[in-house]
């Protein structure tokens, strides 16, 4: 007896039921978080750079492309010692060489689950759209009934990783494949892209700048910032030293980007964590951004941006 007031005890059946609808409870809407993510997969390839949060978040997979430097093959996965490898392209005399995944690569995946969005690399500047479609038709011949779509991101990089997170986006909310092709087609149209890269070696080793250029921009040290314009590589701007070309890219996002209260930044950076948090403060100081996410790249995104590079994304 409590202030007058009688307590029985609640019989043991009656606690047992209440705890056996907690857990079911619980439980159902674990489950259908789980399906809301799950009834549809995310592939990409490895150029789209993520955090083990984003993975486990988004559930995507990574389709390894593969490096060359001489005789050494590296395979762009999570084994792969990034520091390593872009120390062993600084002293390799070579000029180091990628492969996309192949068809194959992509039919193992396509085998593993029935509904799947697939992000690649631009077709402009590798084959791995190419290959994924080659894979997607070569699936539905031998299924039929399997849904893929394969999303040119137009971009690289940081433009993957936003295009990967844009689609879960959309998962989340329940939306039709339908309407998440659409909408995410129309992102990618809009979507800017622009990196800044501390030298340009590494784009002359692979033969996307010209090596006479890339010696005299290194010798001025001029820090030429670069964008995407229709999946292909344009030059947006030119700047002596680096801190000035730093400034300069965070003035770009201002000058090319709309509705930024809208749009959530991506930055990755080639192993400058610190550049790569200087931006995103001095960028959320200045911008309205929804969000700015960080990610490490790997080793394809780092044969191309090298020690010190960045890439942005939104």
């Amino acid at each position: 007896m409590l202030n007058g007031v009688v307590r029985f005890p609640m019989p043991d059946i009656e606690q047992r039921a209440i705890k056996i609808s907690v857990t079911i409870s619980n439980g159902t809407n674990i489950k259908q978080r789980e399906s809301d993510v799950m009834r549809f997969k995310i592939l990409a390839d490895s150029c789209c750079d993520v955090t083990e949060d984003m993975r486990r978040e988004t559930g995507v997979e990574l389709i390894p492309l593969t490096m060359r430097l001489g005789e050494q093959e590296y395979i762009d996965d999570r084994n792969l010692d990034v520091k390593a490898y872009i120390r062993a392209m600084r002293e390799s005399k070579t000029s180091p060489k990628t492969a996309c995944p192949s068809i194959q690569d992509f039919l193992d995946k396509f085998r593993e689950s029935d509904n799947i969005f697939v992000v690649t690399l631009s077709s402009k500047i590798s084959g791995s759209y190419n290959a994924a479609m080659q894979a997607k038709e070569m699936i539905q011949e031998e299924i039929g009934s399997k849904f893929i779509h394969v999303f040119d991101s137009m971009s690289a990089v940081a433009g993957e990783t936003m295009v990967h997170l844009k689609i879960h986006e959309y998962v989340k909310k329940n939306l039709k494949s339908t309407e998440i092709v659409e909408k995410v087609t129309n992102y990618i149209k809009e979507m800017k892209t622009f990196f800044l890269l501390e030298n340009l070696d590494n784009m002359a080793k692979t033969g996307r700048v010209n090596p006479i250029v890339a010696k005299a921009a290194n010798m001025l040290s001029i820090k030429p910032i670069m964008g995407s314009d229709n999946g292909s590589v344009r030059l947006v701007d030119k700047v002596r030293g680096y801190e000035r070309a730093f400034q300069r890219l965070i003035n770009v996002i201002g000058e090319e980007g709309t509705h930024l209260d809208d749009k959530v930044l991506g930055i990755a950076h080639c192993n400058c964590i610190q550049r790569a948090l200087n931006l995103k403060e001095q960028v959320m100081k200045k911008y309205p951004f929804k969000d700015v996410v960080v990610v490490e790249m790997g080793g394809v995104s780092s044969t191309y941006a090298d020690q010190g590079g960045l890439v942005i994304a939104f």
